[in-house]
C-alpha cells in the first residue's frame, strides 16, 4: 500500500499531516503501541534530520507498506555543496550514495563529488568593526550534533539515501512482525 503523499516545509507545515499519516497507517497495519511508536519516531527523525542537513526544507513525505515492511520516503531538492553531501552520506547505512548504480551512476556520482563546491566559513565570521557592538561574544550557531542520524541508524533496519544532483530521496526501512 502506498499512502497519499504529504508536502513538508521548514515553516512547519505539512508535519502535523505527515505525523498523522503515520499514525494512520500504524493503524491499518494493526501494529502494536511500540512498533506503532517506533514508527512515529522514525518519521520524526527523519523528517528532522533533512531539515538539520539541507536547512532549507520543502519535501514529499509518504510511507509504502509490504507484509510488515514500513519504508517511509522523502524527496527533496537542496542546493548542494560538499559538507552536505558527505552528512547526507554519512547518514545512509550503507554510507553509499544509492543512486550511483551502474557505470553511468557510478560516473555521474563521481562527477557531482568533484564539482560539489566546498563550504566556505570565512564569510560567516564577525567583521571587525561591527566586534565592539556585539560585546566581546561571539554568537555561533550549534553544530549539527548528528542525533537524528544516530536515532535512525539504531532503530530502521535500512537507511538509503540517494542523491543526484540536487534531488535527495532518503527511504527509511523497519519491518515489523
Amino acid at each position: 500500500m502506498k499512502t497519499d503523499i504529504i508536502r513538508i516545509d521548514n515553516q512547519g507545515n505539512g508535519f502535523n499531516e505527515a505525523m498523522d499519516l503515520v499514525d494512520r497507517t500504524a493503524g491499518y497495519g494493526r501494529l502494536a503501541n511500540k512498533c506503532a511508536l517506533q514508527l512515529s519516531l522514525l518519521a520524526q527523525e527523519m523528517l528532522c534530520l533533512a531539515r538539520s542537513i539541507t536547512g532549507e526544507l520543502q519535501a514529499d513525505f509518504w510511507i509504502e507498506t509490504t507484509d510488515g515492511q514500513y519504508n517511509l520516503h522523502m524527496s527533496t531538492k537542496t542546493v548542494m555543496d560538499a559538507e552536505k553531501r558527505s552528512m547526507l552520506i554519512q547518514a545512509a547505512s550503507s554510507r553509499k550514495n544509492e543512486a550511483a548504480k551502474g557505470l553511468l551512476g557510478i560516473l555521474r556520482d563521481k562527477v557531482e563529488q568533484a564539482m560539489a563546491t566546498p563550504v566556505n566559513h570565512a564569510e560567516e565570521d564577525v567583521p571587525f568593526e561591527l566586534m565592539s557592538d556585539v560585546g566581546n561574544q561571539v554568537y555561533e550557531e550549534p553544530e549539527w550534533d548528528g542525533f537524528e542520524r544516530s536515532v535512525l541508524l539504531k532503530l530502521a533496519d535500512n537507511v538509503k539515501i540517494a542523491i543526484r544532483g540536487d534531488n535527495v530521496d532518503i527511504v527509511v526501512s523497519k519491518r515489523f512482525n
